[in-house]
Parts: structure tokens; sequence; C-alpha cells
């Protein structure tokens, strides 16, 4: 069963039981209460004979005559039936041997009364019996007269109470089932409406499940529901970006684990064939010294690669132990060396830095100086000049290398942090490089807490900024 049939099918009961309930405790309240002022009626008219009997027994005694006592009893009766004769009222009066003395009943009276046993003169007892269709209300009591025991009965016919009783169980059975109807009615609109926003999210679910995880429930309400549709809504999207992030990093393995194999492909496949070629061939020292040179070569470039991922394996496992350093001093420290690597291409190189202690792993810093120089070097042309700037920014140490080389394509400048990725995969695979410098300055910079960023136009040099997180004490080298 559907929720909103649960709800149209529960709230439909608990009307129908509450609707029924009440209707049936007023009803019986009403009964009760109209029964009630009739039997105290009823009551009240027997007191009424008792007291006009009470008010000539001193006649009587002073007549002391039972056909006289009768004779008066009798007048008194047919005076109180004249003047109830709108009424439904009967009187019978009887004496202490249970002939009758008056009687004016149009029924037949019940042969066994128990409202008569251990009858009192001061009491009044009172009893419901139903005389074939009809309900009579009987009020008996006593009355001695001239010690002789008069049992005066007042009777009244009640049954149109009860006849009114039926009428409003009748009247109710027609308006419950008119309200009945019209409640399932509204129920049904009203469950359908409050389950809608439910159905909304299921549907959005099962589309979720399948596949179209941008997908979104589009609700405005503000409670319960709109809530949850909200939540999920946020949920969805951290799915999303999830399953995102994890298609994106499965992409970039897949592309590392390519890459690395094409890496390691060609140098092997030069080493191979050159060393089977020195093997199957006679001796000759040119052919020979060619080949070595290549293997020489090959090698060395197998063993870059090599050292590169150690450095990027270590990088992601973040071993490091940080302390306050002068990144201006670390910059002078290696600056003979990136001279002399330099010198080869005939490229100068500058530094302009400004004193800055920053928490940092020296040797970590000095991979990535190294490796962004040398990206600027193989990137210059000969008597160019790469600059290394730091400076601070307001609060924040900025670190620069810029060269004045090839620079880098639009389409490549979201790529380039990725491994093995090659701008230019000739130039690259000429110095022995393997496309993981930058992706290694990146490694290190987030272990610093810097943002890396780059600025390039083809032909007219490039501008790598490391932005490092608002940091301390601030000096002044400049080497």
């Amino acid at each position: 069963m559907k929720f909103w049939q649960k709800i149209y099918v529960f709230s439909i009961l608990v009307f129908v039981i509450i609707f029924i309930a009440a209707s049936v405790m007023v009803i019986e309240r009403s009964h009760n209460n109209m029964l009630r002022q009739e039997i105290n009626s009823a009551l009240s008219q027997n007191m009424s004979i008792h007291a006009s009997v009470d008010a000539i027994v001193p006649i009587l005694r002073i007549f002391d005559s039972i056909d006289y006592e009768k004779s008066v009893l009798t007048r008194i009766a047919n005076e109180f039936v004249d003047k109830n004769s709108g009424q439904l009222t009967y009187l019978d009066i009887r004496d202490e041997t249970g002939r009758v003395v008056f009687n004016n009943v149009d029924f037949q009276m019940p042969g066994g009364r128990g409202e008569l046993d251990k009858l009192n003169a001061s009491e009044i007892h009172w009893v419901l019996r139903d005389i074939g269709e009809r309900t009579i209300l009987f009020t008996s009591n006593l009355t001695d007269i001239n010690q002789k025991s008069y049992v005066f009965t007042y009777m009244t016919d009640v049954t149109p109470v009860y006849q009114d009783r039926v009428e409003q169980y009748q009247f109710f059975i027609k308006v419950a089932l008119a309200a009945c109807f019209l409640y399932m009615l509204i129920m049904f609109f009203v469950s359908r409406g409050l389950t809608r926003s439910i159905d909304r999210l299921n549907r959005t679910a099962q589309v979720i499940a399948q596949g179209g995880f941008s997908e979104r429930v589009r609700l405005k309400s503000k409670d319960e529901i709109g809530v949850l549709a909200n939540n999920f809504n946020v949920m969805a999207a951290v799915v999303e970006d999830k399953i995102t992030d994890l298609e994106r990093n499965n992409e970039q393995k897949q592309r590392f684990i390519n890459n690395f194999t094409h890496e390691l492909k060609t140098p092997l496949t030069s080493i191979i064939g050159y060393a089977n070629f020195l093997r199957t061939t006679k001796y000759n020292e040119e052919l020979f010294l060619d080949g070595v040179n290549v293997i020489y070569s090959e090698g060395k470039r197998l063993e870059s690669l090599s050292l590169k991922l150690m450095d990027l394996i270590m990088l992601q496992e973040e071993h490091s132990q940080k302390e306050m350093l002068d990144l201006g001093a670390v910059v002078a420290e290696i600056k003979p060396a990136l001279e002399i690597m330099a010198k080869e291409k005939g490229v100068a190189i500058e530094t302009d830095c400004e004193a800055g202690k920053l928490p940092m792993d020296p040797d970590l810093i000095k991979v990535l100086l190294f490796n962004l120089a040398d990206n600027a070097i193989k990137a210059s042309a000969e008597e160019q000049t790469v600059t290394i700037r730091a400076y601070w920014r307001e609060e924040h140490y900025i670190l620069q290398v810029i060269d004045e080389g090839i620079g880098i394509a639009k389409e490549h400048q979201d790529k380039i942090f990725e491994p093995f990725y090659m701008a230019d995969k000739a130039r690259t695979r000429n110095s022995n490089g393997a496309g993981l410098g930058l992706s290694i300055c990146q490694s290190v910079a987030s272990i610093h807490g810097a943002a890396i960023r780059i600025t390039s136009n083809e032909d007219q040099g490039t501008t790598v900024e490391v932005d490092f997180a608002p940091l301390h004490s601030k000096g002044e080298i400049t080497t």
C-alpha cells in the first residue's frame, strides 16, 4: 500500500471512529436527559396526587366509609385524568386486597410488579416496562386512609422519548454517510497533495540511482518535507562532487599509467635495440661509441624519471619537517647551482628577493626552486634571462620565476600540472624531461599551504607565481 493510501485509509478510519463515538455520546446523553426529565415529571405528578389525597384524609376519617373513600378517590383520579387528558398518562388505584378502585389504562397491566415489593408509605418506586411496542414508566406509592393502604400507580408513556432517540440515530446515519463521503473526497486530494513532494523525491532518487547525478528536487515549501528536499539536494550535490572527483582522479590515474608506460617504453626500446645491435654486429669503434652513447643517454633519462617519481611519491606521503627559515637565503644558497645549469645553455640567472621567514622544509623548497628554474631555462633561448623574485604583497609572500622563453599555449595551461603532461613533447624529451616537474612543484606548494599561478603567452615568456599564505617577519635581501 502506498504512503498516500495509508494516510487516506487511516485518516478515514480515525474520522469514522471519532465521529461515531462523539455522535453516540451526544445522542445517548440527550436521550438520558430527556428520560430523566420524564422520570422527574412523573415523580412530581405522583407526589401531586399523593398531596391531593393527603389533603382530604381528615374528611375521610370523619365519615370512615369504604364506599365514600372509593368515591372520593375516584373523583380525584377523574379530575387528574381530565386535567392531563392531552398527555399519555394513566392512573391506577388499588386497595390493600388488590381490587381496582380506579384504572384508565388502555393496555394489559403486568402480572408481576416488582416495584411494589417492600414499598413504604414514604417512598415512591419507579420502573420502565416495555409493553407491546410501547415503553411505560410506572411510579408507585402507598397512602394510608383510615388504617387501610391504597396503592397509587401513576404511569406515563415515554415511547416518544425512545422514538426520538431512534430518529436521531437515523438522522445521524444519513449525516455520517454524507460527512464520510465528503471527508473521503477531501482527504483523497489532501493525501495526494501531502505525498506529492515525496513522489518527487522518489522520482529524483530513481533518476540519480540511474546515473543522473545532476538531477535535483524542485520544492519551494518550508515545511519538514521542504527541509528534507533541501537536505536531499545538498546530499545529491555532495555525491555528484564526490563522483566527479572520483571520475577525474580515475582519469588522471589512467593518464598517469598510460603516460608512465609510454615514457618507459621509448628509452627501453632504444636501449634494447642498440644493445642487441652491438651484440650481433662486428666490432666497429665508431658504431660502438654511438651505440654506447645512446644507451647512456637513455639510461640517464630512465634515472631522471625514477628520481622524479620518487620525489613525487615522497611528496604525496607528506613526510616533511618545517622550520622557520628565510626564503631569500634559500634562493641565494642554490643560485650558484642554478647558474651552472643555466650556463650550459647561455642563459643568465638574476635574483631579487625580500627577506621573509616562513615555516618550510628547506629541501622541498629547493626542489620547488630547482624544478621551476629548470623549466624556465629549458624554455629560454641563448642570452635570455631567468629572474627569481621574492617579495611581500600585503600579507602574502610571493615567489616568482620569470623567463623570456617560448611560453605556453592557452590550451595547455590548465593541464600542465598533471604528471607526465608535456606541452612540447619533443623539447621535453630532448632534455630528458618526463613532464613531472610542475606536478612535483604543486605537491611542494600544497604541503606549504601555497598556491601556484601561471601567466604565459606564446613567444613572450612565462611567469610562475607561488603565493604563500599570510605569514611572519619581513626583512630584505637582494642578490
